[in-house]
């Protein structure tokens, strides 16, 4: 659309009319015009207008703009023009969506009236514009209507009559003067000046001191203030002070000006110079010298990072200087050179963005892994945290379990589900702290250290870091990692993190640390406590199946390069397998032994060219051997002297049986043996003790003084220790003097004291797990790991019958009915 000018008078309005007897009637004498003192108001947003100015008003078009324009037309073409309040200012908005003032509150009581000279509309014909000559001051008495549009009763203000004194005739032009100075610091007021001077002189005060304060930057309220005040002398004296500000500012940006033009001109001057160095040396034939190649380099890295602090930038900055003076030829030159390539490849304020989306990191979670239900909610608090903060900060996750359980596999999904980088490497035997800090750069080969180097791979400085095998670390003559860890993994110390090779500090706060152990006995104390441990028990035979048939099978397929139909593997085959050939707490066995069952059918498929392999239970000891777990055919029938107990190791939860019997002697005796270690042993005897306290009876007692009791624990090669086969050992001991069997399917752990009370033990989950696999149906636990039993998932208390026990007597109401 065209550009639409038209004067005021032939505007169209579609609204209905507003007659002059609607605005008022009562006239006032301005300028040879007559204006009336109802008029419509519009608001201005920014700065307010002075009289003799002319300036254009923008007006959404719109039903409303059509009816201010009416009203002004009705209005001998003047509207009223005001400031709106700095908490209405909504500049910055399109006037279509500016909401209009709705009370005096809203407006400053002083305004100008200015006579509407043209209406023009914008080309997009969203807008239009009003060419307004100001008139005179006037200050609002009464708001009468907001709606549809602004209008006010108003009282014109005149400008206070002055004499043409020498005073006054001074004030003008200390006026013109500063604006003169003005315009010799910014030429922007030239053109400004030119007005002012063609439009009054020094016999015109008032009006200049109006004109001046519009050229100024000054805020609203500024001018405002300005605008209200009627006494010319005192207007003059506030319009030289913002005249004045005015100066300092300009005097300001002069000199931002000239310091930005130096190094401009410097930087334009150095770049020229570099251009025909290195047209000199094409035309010369020379090539690059290692120096410039490298310092080049290091320069395209540095203008992509964003450096922390001013140590790093002073540190980089003075290395490149060392290099430029370096002979490529010395020692020296390597080692700077070394040293500045790992200072300007670290990921220095590089990061990745984080997944923050809930459905779709428990999505990945449940993708990779079965069951660790624990784990994924941990990560998932981890995001809803990071979503509720607005950034991730760094965590340390301790994952214990037995091997095979997916703790380093978890990691990686962990990864995937934050959308970061991940890093690991193993702590075992791991036995120089260099190895955590780095080697000081003094040294031959020196290197930094993991941590470092991490960065550098995952070349961001958020990625999710694990640390496999942090109980197996070692430690020697050449420092303890472990203690070197301690700063590592704590959060309040690790955003400085210093590595001795760097010699500069990493901010490490934002890297998500994961470690894993099979057991925490070895981890020492400082380092555990600066962890959140999370445990994850063993599988029980279903778990085992589900993993088999979604993850393991499906992974085997593809790294044989089969398909899914070559190889039937049915779920009896599966429960076979797990059953007798993978009973351990992992899957690590188990996937192990679906990879000897591919590898054959592999070797069938292209032997004999057959379309499919179906495995049965009787191929199943040629293909793995013959079964490595069998009934406890031995043990079958309960027997005098023999209970099972359940015991929990860093392989995870197991079950073992102790054995009691006796040889006739001269006297009484006790022998422990089973490797025991030095816990159990006394356990042993405490619980010898306790059944000799309690069996007093004349053929109970002759039995302890002419029998020689021997305790056993199988098997004989694997160490044991810990108190919780206190009950077990009293149980045995038990059966074996009354010559009386426990009761079937029954396995116990408890601690004892020599009083015969029943101490709570750990693992009780991995526990429960092993008496499954086990297939025992009765356990007997201390009263105090109730609640352990009820935090249990329903599908692992299937089938199991439990009882809670807080002194041993009651033990023997559960094994010995009856007695």
């Amino acid at each position: 659309m065209a550009d639409e000018v038209k004067i005021i008078e032939d505007v169209e309005i579609e609204n209905e009319e507003v007659s002059k007897e609607t605005l008022g009637s009562a006239d006032i004498v301005i300028a040879d015009s007559i204006a009336p003192d109802v008029i419509p108001l519009v608001p201005l947003y920014d700065r307010p207008l002075f009289p003799k100015m002319m300036a254009p008003v923008v007006v959404g078009k719109n039903e409303q703009s059509q009816a201010l324009l009416k009203a002004v037309e009705s209005a001998s073409n003047y509207v009223g023009l005001i400031l709106a309040k700095s908490d209405q200012q909504t500049a910055s908005q399109p006037p279509e969506e500016i909401q209009l003032p709705e009370s005096m509150d809203d407006l400053y009581k002083v305004g100008v009236v200015a006579k509407v000279m043209q209406v023009s509309g914008t080309k997009d014909g969203h807008y239009m514009h009003m060419m307004a000559q100001v008139v005179e001051r006037f200050e609002i008495k009464d708001l009468l209507s907001a709606k549809p549009f602004l209008r006010a009763r108003v009282e014109y203000r005149h400008e206070k009559k002055v004499d043409n004194t020498d005073e006054m005739k001074a004030y003008a032009v200390s006026i013109i003067n500063v604006i003169k100075e003005l315009v010799n610091m910014n030429p922007l007021f030239k053109e400004q000046l030119g007005l002012l001077m063609g439009q009054v002189n020094v016999n015109q005060p008032g009006m200049l001191a109006d004109l001046s304060a519009s050229m100024t930057t000054s805020s609203g309220e500024e001018l405002q203030a300005i605008l209200e005040i009627l006494d010319v002398k005192e207007r003059i004296e506030r319009v030289l002070v913002l005249l004045k500000k005015e100066i300092e500012i300009s005097k300001l940006q002069s000199k931002i000006n000239k310091r930005i033009e130096e190094r401009l001109s410097t930087q334009q001057r150095e770049f020229f110079l570099k251009q025909q160095l290195s047209e000199i040396k094409k035309e010369l034939g020379l090539s690059k010298g290692d120096q410039e190649t490298e310092l080049e380099k290091f320069q395209k890295r540095l203008d992509k990072l964003k450096l922390p602090t001013e140590e790093v930038k002073d540190r980089i900055n003075e290395e490149m200087d060392k290099l430029k003076v370096l002979e490529p030829s010395s020692a020296e030159f390597n080692v700077t050179r070394n040293y500045l390539d790992w200072l300007t490849i670290l990921p220095w304020g590089v990061t990745t963005e984080d997944n923050r989306d809930l459905k779709k990191a428990a999505r990945i979670l449940n993708r990779d892994h079965y069951g660790l239900d624990d784990v994924k909610e941990r990560i998932l608090e981890t995001i809803s945290v990071g979503v509720l903060k607005g950034d991730l900060s760094g965590s340390i996750v301790l994952l214990v379990g037995a091997p095979g359980v997916g703790k380093t596999s978890i990691g990686q999904s962990v990864a995937k589900a934050l959308n970061r980088e991940f890093y690991r490497f193993s702590l075992g035997g791991m036995r120089d702290e260099a190895e955590i800090k780095g080697h000081r750069r003094t040294y031959i080969g020196a290197m930094p250290g993991k941590f470092i180097q991490a960065m550098k791979s995952c070349k961001t400085s958020n990625p999710v870091i694990m640390l496999d095998e942090i109980d197996k670390i070692g430690a020697s003559f050449q420092g303890d990692p472990a203690s070197a860890l301690l700063e590592v993994l704590d959060p309040e110390q690790n955003k400085d993190f210093l590595d001795h090779y760097m010699d500069v500090r990493f901010d490490l706060s934002n890297v998500l640390f994961i470690c894993t152990a099979n057991q925490l006995e070895t981890i020492p104390g400082p380092l555990l406590d600066r962890m959140e441990t999370i445990r994850l028990s063993g599988y029980i035979l279903e778990e085992k199946l589900e993993i088999a048939r979604k993850y393991l099978i499906p992974k085997q397929l593809k790294a044989h390069g089969l398909k899914k139909e070559q190889v039937k593997l049915t779920k009896p085959i599966l429960r076979e397998i797990i059953d007798g050939y993978a009973r351990e707490a992992g899957v690590r066995n188990l996937e192990n032994n679906i990879k000897k069952i591919f590898r054959k059918s592999t070797k069938e498929i292209v032997t004999n060219e057959v379309k499919q392999v179906e495995v049965k239970k009787k191929d199943l000891p040629d293909i793995l051997g013959r079964r490595m777990f069998s009934e406890e055919k031995v043990y079958k029938r309960p027997k005098a002297g023999v209970v099972m107990g359940l015991a929990y190791t860093s392989m995870g939860g197991a079950t073992l049986f102790i054995e009691a019997n006796n040889v006739t002697s001269k006297g009484p005796g006790f022998k422990q043996t089973g490797q025991l270690g030095k816990v159990m042993v006394e356990s042993s005897e405490i619980a010898y003790s306790y059944m000799r306290s309690i069996l007093t009876k004349k053929d109970e007692s002759k039995f302890f003084n002419e029998n020689f009791i021997h305790l056993h624990v199988p098997a004989g090669a694997t160490p044991k220790d810990g108190p919780s086969a206190g009950i077990t050992m009293a149980c045995a001991l038990y059966s074996l003097v009354k010559n009386q069997p426990i009761i079937k399917n029954i396995a116990m752990t408890g601690e004892i004291t020599l009083t015969g009370l029943v101490m709570p033990i750990g693992g009780l989950k991995e526990k429960v797990i092993a008496a499954k696999r086990a297939k025992v149906s009765t356990l007997v636990f201390p009263s105090e790991n109730e609640d352990d039993w009820k935090d249990l998932d329903d599908h692992i208390k299937e089938g199991l019958t439990p009882h809670f026990v807080s002194r041993f007597d009651e033990v023997l109401k559960i094994c010995f009915p009856g007695k």
